[in-house]
């Protein structure tokens, strides 16, 4: 589905009200530790500026639900953007309301201004039909350069956009589309996924989605102890998804060449993840985890499996860590795949890390400027890779 990009408008002398992701992180005094959702929206807000729009700018920053949080406000990002930007961005009081309208209408070309907070009102996520008009009355045009919110049908994604055209996304957006549409409907082959993460219930509509798309899937992390299950293989203490016994035994009976599994893990049999404790490991085979083991990450063989599976592969899509990736002693399989796809990529395969987790693996493994693409939205990424309509990309104008 193309939509209109920024590049299709006339922006000069416009409001452009664009919804934006500056849901950073901050510590005990309100300081932003990660600010690569800024600099992400960076290239679209720099353009809008240099067109000689009036930029307003509307995120969300953690779940407030409906209530004022000033340890959530926005402010420390709008001095951020400042910082990157080169120029002052003003801070509204609210996101709506008489005073944010008087600021907004006092902007001149190329000026930016950071509205609060869109969840300090509940019915952001109710999508209110009244607060969308308030909303939209402050722009002429809007765009939407926040992925990681396109699969919320809120007022600043989707309620606004019946009150303004036309409604296009940023540079940002356009690019998580572009990515994400090869890997659901026109990879280059072949084609493999690597899933990880702890519970394939989360995982099994991708699954169904890609089953008969790739070529192969790669399981890890904790998934791969309900798969060993399936096979008849004990699991010590490992993970498992009870739940999804039942939807894994059938897919290894009807698609077993469609999946690769570790062959060996690392365990432990002391682990608590909240105080970072954990015992001595030891890398036992995918058949011999002691009954007094946790699985906590696919072992050196494993790598060197996964390696083969994907020496080939034209496309890779990686959404799960491998292990327990927060703990030195547990982070080595997820790291090193990071470090394959790396790899893969210098010799031209298109590699997709799906958001999230993954995406902090590849920052920790210091390759995530050396694969293809990085997700900036984990739960939007997974529910695309579903094959899953985000509401906050069909209401964006058909190009």
């Amino acid at each position: 589905m193309k939509k209109l990009t920024i590049k299709d408008v006339d922006l000069k002398s416009k409001r452009l009200l664009m919804r934006v992701d500056f849901n950073v992180p901050l510590d005990e005094h309100q300081r932003i530790t990660d600010d690569k959702r800024i600099k992400a929206s960076l290239p679209t807000i720099r353009y809008a500026v240099d067109q000689g729009a009036r930029v307003i700018l509307m995120s969300h920053l953690g779940r407030p639900k409906g209530s004022v949080i000033p340890e959530m406000s926005l402010k420390p990002a709008a001095e951020r953007l400042g910082e990157l930007l080169g120029k002052s961005v003003r801070m509204a009081p609210d996101c709506v309301g008489p005073e944010t309208e008087a600021l907004v209408g006092d902007l001149a070309d190329g000026d930016v201004v950071l509205l609060e907070n869109v969840r300090f009102h509940k019915q952001e996520t109710d999508n209110d039909a009244a607060f969308s008009a308030d909303l939209a009355r402050l722009g002429e045009i809007y765009a939407n350069d926040a992925f990681g919110s396109a699969h919320r049908a809120h007022a600043s994604t989707v309620g606004v956009t019946e009150h303004l055209s036309p409604c296009v996304s940023g540079f940002l957006m356009e690019k998580e589309l572009t990515f994400l549409s090869k890997a659901v409907a026109n990879p280059e082959r072949p084609y493999v996924a690597i899933l990880g993460g702890a519970k394939i219930s989360d995982k099994i509509p991708v699954i169904e989605n890609l089953i008969d798309k790739v070529d192969r899937i790669l399981i890890g992390g904790g998934m791969m102890f309900t798969f060993l299950k399936a096979q008849g293989k004990e699991i010590g203490g490992s993970i498992l998804d009870e739940g999804s016994l039942g939807f894994v035994e059938r897919l290894i009976n009807e698609k077993s060449d469609a999946f690769v599994l570790p062959v060996d893990c690392v365990v432990s049999d002391t682990f608590d993840f909240k105080s970072r404790l954990i015992g001595e490991t030891e890398i036992v085979s995918a058949d011999a985890i002691p009954e007094n083991g946790m699985g906590l990450d696919i072992g050196p063989g494993s790598v060197t499996v996964f390696t083969e599976a994907c020496k080939d592969a034209r496309t890779i899509v990686w959404n799960g860590p491998m292990g327990v990736f927060e703990i030195p002693e547990t982070a080595k399989g997820t790291l090193e795949i990071a470090r394959l796809l790396a790899d893969l990529t210098s010799k031209g395969a298109i590699t997709i890390i799906g958001g999230g987790d993954s995406a902090s693996a590849v920052k920790q493994a210091g390759v995530a400027e050396s694969v293809s693409h990085v997700s900036t939205g984990g739960g939007a990424s997974l529910e695309y890779l579903q094959g899953k309509i985000l509401p906050g990309v069909a209401a964006l104008t058909d190009a």
